[in-house]
């Protein structure tokens, strides 16, 4: 039994910490003046900051994923060569809003990036000898009657994402979302999970259709 209350101690802290690992929205607003439609028929992704190589991944998955019939949704790279660290050039950058006749417009972008390293310390648990045999109860015991230290490094990582419209003069925020603060352990599932997540509210928030099923 009490091999049995360490193991499961032990499986609820994993899976304590997988589920906080995730990420989630912890902000969302909907602009209550905008008075604009919700009927969006070209919309432009943009990921603003980040590797070059991550912003390209995270625009085609949520043009992927927010692409609706009668609507066309692009990739920023596909109009704007930004390598790593590359700011954009704002008149250029209205130009081309106007000539491509964008009326909405997705903004992502890395609000926090951190790595952090802690030193998780050992643990030491003082099982119950009710076993029948010295072997029996070792065998059963071992692997949790020790548990060393070590050192935990972990990449964390907050995103904020804005849907603006294009109304003259300067556009009008729609909606505005805010992610917890998650762990980045592998960036394309974290990215398939900012798309779904992203998707979902902006459905929720009629900003764009929901999904024919």
């Amino acid at each position: 039994m009490q091999t049995k209350s360490v193991l499961l101690v032990i499986v609820f802290a994993c899976l304590a910490a997988a589920a906080t690992a995730a990420p989630r929205l912890q902000f969302s607003w909907k602009n209550p003046n905008y008075t604009g439609g919700s009927t969006f028929k070209n919309i432009l992704v943009l990921a603003l900051n980040g590797k070059a190589v991550n912003r390209a991944e995270f625009e085609d998955e949520l043009v992927a994923a927010i692409s609706r019939p009668g609507a066309n949704v692009f990739p920023s790279y596909e109009f704007l060569a930004r390598p790593d660290a590359t700011p954009i050039d704002m008149k250029d950058f209205r130009e081309l809003v106007r000539e491509q006749k964008f009326d909405g417009i997705v903004v992502a972008r890395l609000t926090k990036r951190d790595v952090k390293t802690t030193y998780v310390p050992g643990q030491v648990y003082t099982p119950y000898p009710y076993y029948g045999t010295f072997y029996g109860y070792y065998a059963a015991l071992y692997p949790v009657v020790y548990s060393p230290g070590y050192m935990q490094t972990e990449k964390v990582a907050q995103v904020e994402v804005n849907f603006y419209s294009t109304v003259p003069p300067d556009g009008e925020l729609v909606w505005t979302g805010t992610t917890n603060s998650f762990d980045v352990g592998s960036v394309k599932k974290v990215i398939k999970d900012l798309v779904k997540l992203v998707t979902k509210e902006l459905e929720k928030e009629n900003v764009i259709e929901r999904a024919s099923k």
